[in-house]
């Protein structure tokens, strides 16, 4: 049974963000000199980021180095295989909230076949019975439900988010079967694993991050625009322009 690779759109939290900084390319140079509309809490969020790089350059990303220098490319991919597996009970709720009944029905086939067939989703069995993958979270819900994003936000210990998506990343967390199953020491291991595999499948974009004019910048306009264009199913309505070339024009009611 051949383990297959964990696609980056799948993989869930603050990794969906990152992937689309690197897919979007949409700030490579932006500068923080203009008014943004869409982040008045600028400076706070500011000083949130340098928190959270620091905490990243200091730990984080040397644990990932290291989980990646001693395991198998393999072993990572089955780790993968398996966190992905746990984030489709989330999905299918929200599928099921958006009337979205066939993506649900399939996501909820994926993890049942994964799950019995796959070793607990070691191993991609579903994607062998051409079971499409799908991503949908609790943020993506109220957006389709027309709760607009609100300000930008940093979030402590986490990375970019919204004031809708910051509250509905705790409901997602929340439908993971990890935080079901056990309270014991074997959960909070598993829970560190998933944030250090994630971080490790990252590394390859800390470069195109570095060679960005302002890291802030770029990661909150590609983590929304991302957003956007999650919410509309890859086909969001453009955008108005502003006429005031210093500001950026309000975001729309997704």
């Amino acid at each position: 049974m051949k383990l297959k690779k964990v696609s980056a759109d799948a993989l869930p939290l603050a990794g969906r963000a990152a992937i689309g900084a690197a897919v979007l390319w949409l700030a490579g140079c932006a500068s923080s000199g203009h008014r943004v509309a869409s982040d008045p809490l600028e400076p706070m969020n500011r000083g949130i980021y340098k928190f959270n790089d620091a905490l990243d350059r200091a730990v984080l990303k040397p644990t990932a180095k290291a989980y990646v220098k001693v395991t198998p490319d393999w072993f990572r991919t089955g780790v993968g295989n398996f966190f992905t597996n746990l984030a489709y009970p989330a999905t299918a709720v929200n599928q099921l909230l958006q009337g979205k009944f066939v993506a649900a029905g399939q996501d909820t086939a994926r993890l049942v076949i994964n799950t019995t067939l796959g070793w607990g989703g070691i191993f991609d069995v579903a994607s062998g019975a051409n079971l499409p993958k799908h991503e949908e979270d609790s943020g993506q819900t109220l957006g389709w439900w027309g709760v607009p994003p609100g300000p930008y936000l940093v979030i402590p210990f986490v990375g970019p988010a919204s004031v809708r998506d910051a509250p509905a990343r705790v409901v997602d967390e929340l439908l993971r079967p990890l935080h079901w199953w056990s309270t014991t020491n074997v959960r909070w291991g598993s829970l560190a694993l998933s944030y250090v595999d994630n971080r490790a499948r990252l590394l390859s974009l800390d470069k195109t991050l570095s060679e960005t004019y302002d890291p802030y910048a770029f990661i909150r306009e590609s983590y929304l625009q991302h957003r956007r264009y999650l919410v509309y199913d890859g086909n969001p309505p453009e955008e108005p322009i502003s006429e005031d070339p210093g500001e950026d024009a309000p975001s729309p009611p997704r």
